[in-house]
């Protein structure tokens, strides 16, 4: 049986993967298995939260300014054609 990115078991066939992610959006099955270790620990996500909770509204603005500039200029503009 196929492995995913993850060493997950997945079905070989087109048919039986698509069984597999059916009943996994649906709730009846898990994607991971229990033998699988969480990528990070859980006390990572507050960090975030906290260091937010410290800033100035200011502050904030202007980190969410300058990360919102830089993600933009990644972002191809696309030419424009006269017609």
């Amino acid at each position: 049986m196929p492995k995913g990115p993850r060493g997950e078991k997945r079905p070989a066939d087109v048919i039986g993967n698509a069984v597999k992610v059916m009943r996994i959006a649906v709730g009846e099955d898990s994607d991971v298995s229990p033998a699988q270790k969480p990528l990070k620990a859980p006390n990572r996500a507050k960090g975030g939260l906290a260091r937010a909770a410290k800033l100035l509204p200011a502050s904030r603005a202007k980190i969410a300014y300058k990360a919102a500039k830089t993600r933009w200029a990644k972002t191809p503009v696309p030419e424009k054609t006269e017609h």
